[in-house]
């Protein structure tokens, strides 16, 4: 969607193709960052990075969900809320673990094309996964090179074009209605290479009143234009209407029917349309004198309709609903040398991004699900500009450095044309901030690569999190961004069968983003700043080939995320309270057998400890551990392919509490899985040989 996290300099340069990236010499970490080149370069890179397969990809499942790949990442915690309306919530390290909607705090992009806003929100539905060939996963100090918002970092690459057109369709069933099916056609046609997929999901959900349909459509053209340069195409669009939104339950609610709706759900008929569709386009070419140069360009359109569980007809609520039309773009030039200073081989890199979203926001009374009186009509507008400068040092052939810096300005703004109320609410916030980060790695030996980094970062408030005062109207500019302090050491194992990745990182937090004080007139929450907080933990992933055709699999995350000063509005204090939505522990563990001829099965593990739902820690979900089962079969008949698949999820039927909403209003924080539910579908691929 729309900022751009790019850290490197060719950000553009993975728009420009996996399959070009792929074949690139290009070393710079920030582009294995970025994933070119993932299996080689990344092992060297002086950060906690993950790289996701296509084989780990949606393996048997849905495949409309990014939590699906995802929950295999240590130190990323993505959960699926059971709620379309809301979309899966992610966080890093902490980072993003306040989110009640969408993704804050974590930078989303897919083939260059950032998925985030340049207020820092990110919307994880727009990502590709039908077309996705891998996803890379940072964490850490360098993550901060990204620039607003960057706590952690998720970059997915569609696949390039097959050679041989292909044409296939998957089709699953499930559980509480749910329906999916998508149509993808790929081919190499000349110079043009052709990707192309088209979706539809359906579903009663789970919960009553959690209805939702989606309909996605993506479309990539990547032409060889001669043999110095490229030129890539990227259409997205997302159709997702009236989708039910169930809100989160109280205690007491979830005790009684885990299942049911809030009342109030019912009453107001809480519901969001969503309409988003974008393109981009990426031009990168090789000078004489091996010099990379890219531009990337994008922009796009979202709308946006939300029914809220209240009226809004309050002299300062700001109705209860509420229309976005939003529109955004964007772009990038980037340049790439590789050279030397001081007779030590360099590889720098620099860019310059421009991003843009402007915003007409209006509020309307909710007459019991019916759209009332006009309450609010301003128009929002956030500008970023950022420049970057990058550069690794082969300092010998065991020690190497990585040194950037990313300048980030980012303004707000907000124009109030709804005067009748008697207040001018219009206002501007200026928020500057550089992030340098420094990373240096050692390989011990062969096999093993030790490193050690640090950084900052920061992260503005969104304009969602901007949109109400405590008291009054208008937007809350007293709201100042958080910014952070990150350090981290750690080795990386590769030897024979054994893939080992471990983190040790500790990271301080000013002026931390938390809900703050709610609103009783409306049931709605304003956002504060919290004094100091802390994250210190540890990441372990394992991986390790055994014999009989079996892979073992584990990853481990500890985090001890706690508020070192706070005190709230209401003057209570929270110092030395843990920060809610984060689990002290989480583990996700899977033992996969595939042997010869085409069968696969696997079970998986996901286990969390216990997390806070409030500041206070007074209310929490209790820890769990759920395990799954899948499986499929993939059989070749000539030019066609058929793949059948299953699976169960919670196979031990274990209530338990999928995910949270942080400081939820009205005490409503618990958003439950569902009991033992299944899949079943049947995936048939023609290619024209």
């Amino acid at each position: 969607m729309t900022q751009i996290p790019r850290v490197t300099t060719t950000l553009l340069l993975a728009l420009a193709g996996p399959a070009l990236a792929a074949e690139s010499s290009i070393k710079l970490p920030t582009q294995t960052i970025l994933g070119s080149n993932p299996a080689a370069a990344a092992d060297a890179l002086p950060s906690a990075s993950s790289h996701v397969g296509s084989n780990a990809i949606s393996p048997f499942s849905l495949g409309a969900n990014l939590s699906e790949s995802l929950q295999r990442v240590p130190g990323v915690l993505a959960l699926n809320r059971q709620n379309y309306a809301q979309d899966v919530q992610i966080s890093a390290r902490g980072f993003g673990a306040r989110a009640q909607f969408g993704v804050r705090g974590v930078r989303l992009i897919q083939d260059g094309i950032p998925l985030t806003m340049p207020d820092g929100q990110g919307q994880p539905a727009l990502f590709d996964l039908d077309g996705m060939q891998y996803i890379d996963v940072l964490r850490g100090p360098l993550s901060a090179l990204y620039g607003n918002a960057s706590g952690g970092i998720i970059q997915a690459y569609s696949a390039p074009a097959p050679l041989t057109p292909t044409l296939d369709n998957r089709s699953a069933v499930g559980s509480d209605g749910l329906w999916r099916s998508r149509l993808k056609y790929g081919g190499q046609h000349g110079d043009l290479g052709i990707s192309a997929n088209v979706s539809r999901l359906e579903t009663d959900g789970y919960r009553d009143h959690s209805q939702a349909q989606r309909d996605l459509a993506n479309l990539r053209l990547d032409w060889d234009i001669d043999d110095a340069s490229t030129l890539t195409l990227l259409l997205n669009s997302l159709d997702q209407p009236e989708t039910q939104d169930p809100l989160g339950l109280s205690a007491a609610a979830l005790h009684e029917d885990r299942e049911q709706a809030v009342a109030r759900a019912e009453q107001y008929n809480t519901r969001k349309t969503v309409r988003h569709n974008q393109a981009g386009v990426n031009y990168q070419r090789t000078l004489a004198n091996n010099d990379q140069l890219t531009l990337l360009v994008y922009g796009g359109e979202r709308y946006v309709q939300q029914y809220l569980a209240f009226t809004g007809d309050d002299p300062f609520a700001g109705g209860g609903v509420i229309e976005l039309d939003r529109r955004f773009g964007g772009g990038e030039i980037g340049w790439l040398r590789d050279t030397q200073l001081l007779n030590v081989p360099i590889e720098l890199a620099a860019g310059l991004t421009y991003s843009y979203q402007g915003e007409g926001r209006k509020g309307f009374v909710n007459n019991l699900g019916r759209k009332g009186d006009l309450k609010r009509d301003e128009f929002n507008r956030v500008d970023s500009k950022e420049a970057y400068l990058i550069s690794t040092w082969a300092l010998t052939d065991q020690w190497s450095l990585t040194a950037g810096v990313r300048h980030s300005r980012v303004e707000f703004e907000s124009e109030d044309d709804f005067l009748s109320d008697g207040s001018d609410d219009s206002g501007s916030a200026d928020y500057r901030q550089t992030t340098p980060a420094l990373g240096i790695s050692y390989q011990w030996t062969p096999a093993l690569t030790l490193y050690a980094a640090a950084g900052q970062g920061f992260e503005t408030p969104t304009f969602q999190e901007l949109a109400y005062r405590p008291t009054g109207s208008g937007l809350n500019f007293a709201l100042q961004p958080s910014e952070s302090v990150n350090t981290e050491i750690g080795f990386k194992l590769r030897e024979g069968d054994t893939r080992v990745d471990a983190a040790l990182f500790y990271t301080r937090v000013n002026d931390e983003i938390v809900t703050g004080v709610e609103q009783a007139t409306t049931d709605r929450s304003t956002y504060a700043n919290a004094g100091k907080s802390t994250r210190r933990g540890l990441e372990l992933a394992l991986e390790q080939r055994l014999p009989w055709d079996l892979n073992a699999y584990l990853a481990y995350t500890y985090l001890d995320a706690k508020f070192d000063q706070y005190t709230d509005g209401n003057g209570d204090d929270f110092s030395g309270n843990y920060l809610p939505g984060v689990p002290r522990h989480s583990v996700y563990a899977e033992l996969a057998w595939a042997p010869a001829g085409g069968f696969s099965t696997a079970l998986e593990a996901q286990s969390l400890s216990k997390r806070y739902a409030t500041d206070d820690n007074q209310s929490s979900a209790p820890g769990y551990a759920a395990l799954n089962w899948r499986a499929g079969y993939r059989h070749e008949l000539g030019d066609w392919s058929l793949e059948p698949f299953a699976r169960i999820d919670n196979l031990t039927d274990k209530d338990y509490i999928g995910s949270l909403i942080v400081n939820g209003a009205g005490a409503r924080y618990y958003e439950p899985a569902p009991e033992r539910n299944w899949l079943v579908g049947i995936g048939l691929q023609y290619q024209w040989r």
